[in-house]
C-alpha cells in the first residue's frame, strides 16, 4: 500500500507541474494553484486533489479531493470532497516560510458504495426518521500550516511551495451524538485528525 501511495504521488506532481509549467505565463482559472496528497482525514485512508486559492491575500482556499479506502482499512470505498478554509492569521517565519496557526474550515464529502445514498431507503425506514443522509457528510475543520518558501531552499526542486499541515474535523453526525451521549464519548471519539502536503507551482 506504501508503494502504491508513494507511486501515486508521483503521478501527481508530476501531471499538476507539467500543466502549471505550461501556462506560466498567467494559467486559465482552471488550472489548479496547488496538487494535495492527505492522509487520513474524514476524506479517505489516503486522497490525492487539486487546490485553488481565492481572494486577493490569496489566503482563502477551495480544495476538490479524490479519497479511497482499502477493503482492508474498511473499505472499499470511494470519496469526493469539497473543501473551503481560510487563514486570517500568519506569522513569518523570516524568508524561508510562513506558519498559518489557525485555519477555520468547512467541506462536505460524498461516499461512494453499494450501501450508502443520499437519503434512507423510505421502504424500510418512515419519512424524516433518519435526518442525516448515509453518503454526504458536512464537516467543520480546524487547520494549521507551515508553509515552506522553496525559492530560498531548494530552488531546483521547481516547486514554488510547499505546505505541510494537520487538520481536525468533525461532521454533524458526530457533533449530534456527542451532546446526546457526553457521558460516554469523548472528544477524541467526535474529531478526526488529516495530515497533508499542498505543492504549490
Amino acid at each position: 500500500m506504501r508503494k502504491y501511495l508513494f507511486k501515486l504521488s508521483i503521478l501527481v506532481l508530476f501531471l499538476f507541474g507539467k500543466v502549471n509549467h505550461s501556462n506560466a505565463q498567467k494559467k486559465s482559472f482552471l488550472v489548479p494553484d496547488a496538487a494535495i496528497i492527505q492522509y487520513a482525514g474524514s476524506i479517505g485512508y489516503f486522497s490525492v486533489g487539486a487546490g485553488y486559492e481565492i481572494f486577493k491575500n490569496k489566503r482563502g482556499n477551495i480544495d476538490f479531493n479524490y479519497g479511497y479506502v482499502p477493503a482492508s482499512k474498511g473499505g472499499k470505498l470511494h470519496a469526493l470532497t469539497t473543501k473551503f478554509s481560510y487563514k486570517p492569521f500568519e506569522i513569518k517565519l523570516n524568508d524561508w516560510g510562513t506558519l498559518y496557526p489557525l485555519n477555520p474550515g468547512v467541506f462536505l464529502s460524498y461516499t461512494f458504495h453499494d450501501d450508502l445514498s443520499f437519503k434512507f431507503h423510505s421502504s424500510e425506514y418512515p419519512s424524516g426518521y433518519y435526518y442525516w443522509s448515509p453518503a454526504l457528510r458536512p464537516h467543520v475543520s480546524l487547520s494549521n500550516e507551515i508553509e515552506l518558501n522553496m525559492g530560498k531552499i531548494w530552488k531546483e526542486m521547481g516547486i514554488e511551495k510547499i505546505g505541510i499541515y494537520t487538520e481536525f474535523n468533525s461532521n454533524d453526525y458526530y457533533i449530534t451524538n456527542y451532546f446526546q451521549n457526553i457521558k460516554a464519548l469523548s472528544l477524541a471519539d467526535v474529531f478526526q485528525l488529516g495530515v497533508g502536503v499542498r505543492f504549490k507551482f
